[in-house]
This record gives structure tokens, sequence and C-alpha cells, in this order.
């Protein structure tokens, strides 16, 4: 931080003493100590982790993800007696959403999309990379893994915390995109119990695991 003394500091002892001359250079000065103070708090601003509103939406245009989504995401507003909608997952509707579903992201939602979009772009391509970037997008109890089916296609499973009903809806249109060009995502599940694993056989551990832990897995 630049400071008004880092000027008015330089002056010698033969003018200090004057206070008009020291109101003069502080008035010219103080503008000056304004506006490194302002371009030097702008990195900051558009950090991802601090930037909020138009900061967040520049992010994103040098990015290349828009806030906007083309398709509305219906079935994520709040909703009491909602499976997936109740508090800490439904959306509230705000003034300007349209009934059909949201269109606009929240700056929240937003900053993990562009993390997301972040890990897309420096993507080789594989499986072991994937992993890197799913953690880092998804924090928590909440673990998502991609099975290769050897086919040209690969399933995405989502066990441990459910995420809000907003991160499923972009993960269902394919707003947050990790495959592989060419491959095919014939699958996506999600647990059915919060905080549970999914139900599958021969395999126990945090992401699938068989009778009496895991759970169904339900598609998007």
């Amino acid at each position: 931080m630049v400071d008004l003394t880092d000027y008015t500091g330089l002056i010698t002892s033969e003018h200090n003493q004057r206070p008009k001359f020291m109101a003069t250079v502080s008035a010219l000065a103080q503008s000056m100590v304004d506006l490194q103070n302002v371009l030097g708090s702008l990195p900051g601003k558009f950090d991802l982790d601090a930037a909020e509103g138009d900061q967040l939406d520049s992010v994103g245009e040098w990015v290349g993800i828009s806030r906007y989504v083309a398709t509305p995401l219906t079935g994520v507003y709040f909703s009491f007696d909602t499976a997936g909608l109740g508090f800490d997952q439904g959306s509230w509707k705000g003034p300007c959403d349209p009934d059909s579903g949201i269109t606009r992201l929240d700056d929240g939602t937003y900053r993990l999309v562009i993390r997301a979009k972040i890990g897309a772009n420096h993507w080789d391509g594989t499986l072991g990379s994937s992993k890197a970037i799913l953690d880092s997008i998804f924090s928590g109890g909440t673990f998502v893994f991609i099975q290769d089916n050897q086919d040209m296609s690969m399933t995405i499973g989502i066990a441990g915390t459910i995420p809000s009903a907003v991160f499923l809806a972009l993960l269902a249109h394919g707003i947050i995109r990790l495959k592989p060009e060419g491959v095919r995502v014939n699958y996506m599940i999600v647990t059915s119990s919060d905080g549970a694993p999914i139900f599958g056989f021969d395999v126990e551990n945090n992401l699938v695991s068989g009778f009496d832990v895991g759970a169904w897995g339900k598609p998007l």
C-alpha cells in the first residue's frame, strides 16, 4: 500500500514546516496515492476465490464460460417435501428468475463452473489426471469418479454428500464437461442416500460399497 507520507516525507526541512506548501503538495499527491492503491488492489479483485459479480464475469470470459446457461435448469428451485430440493440443496427463486428454471448462475455456483472449465482447459484427457480436477471442484464429502467402460463410453458416479440441485443440473446438461472428444457419457449416477457410497459388488471403499453400506445410484 502506498501512503501519502511516501511523498511528503521527501520534502526537505527547508519547506516541510510551511503549512500551506505542505497542504498543496498533499492535495496534489493524494490523487496519485489513491490511484496506485486502486491499481494495486485490482489483481485481488479478479482472484477466482474472491471475485464477485462483474469481476467474476470477467474471469469467466477470460476462461471461456458464461454465467448464463442456454437451456434453463429445471427442477432446481427450493421446495418443501421434495427430495433433493430442501435446505442446502434447492436454489431460492430470485425476483427476476423465470418460472421455467434458472438461466443465470449465482456467484458460488459460477465460481465452481469456472474452476471446472479451467481444469478442462488443462486436461490431457486421461482418467488419472481427471481425479485432481474433480477433487478441485468437489470439496468436503462429495466424491466423483469416472469408470472407463472400454467401449468408447464412460460412466460418471457421484458418491458421498449429494451436491446441490443446481450443480447436478449443470452436470446433467453437460455444462461441466470432463470427457475426452469422441467418448460418450452413457450413464451418470448419484447416490440416493446423502453421505453414502453407491451400491456395487466386489468393491468396498468410499465410492462403491456392498450391502448395508452402499445406496442405490439414481440416474441424472
